[in-house]
């Protein structure tokens, strides 16, 4: 099953990775990179993804979005990719 990943600053511009599954809004599997500056790297979402027990469906590649508050709010950038479970070895 696919889902998707999306990076996004919080409330308080910190990064944030966080999968979005079937389950409500506050069980989705989440972790906190806790800066606001630099964003994330590849390496990095990669390893916060499998911590939380995901990795990248084939062919996904980052997507960037930009969200604004209006002409004179701040802009969030939002980033989604398709992932899906770890498969465990058998």
């Amino acid at each position: 099953m696919t889902h998707s990943a999306r990076l996004a600053n919080s409330h308080f511009g910190e990064w944030e990775i966080y999968v979005v599954t079937d389950g409500p809004t506050l069980g989705w599997p989440a972790c906190d990179f806790r800066r606001t500056q630099p964003i994330p790297t590849l390496a990095e979402r990669t390893a916060a993804l499998a911590d939380l027990g995901y990795e990248a469906a084939a062919g996904a590649v980052w997507e960037w979005m930009e969200m604004d508050n209006g002409d004179t709010g701040d802009v969030a950038l939002l980033a989604a990719f398709d992932v899906h479970p770890i498969r465990e070895a058998s």
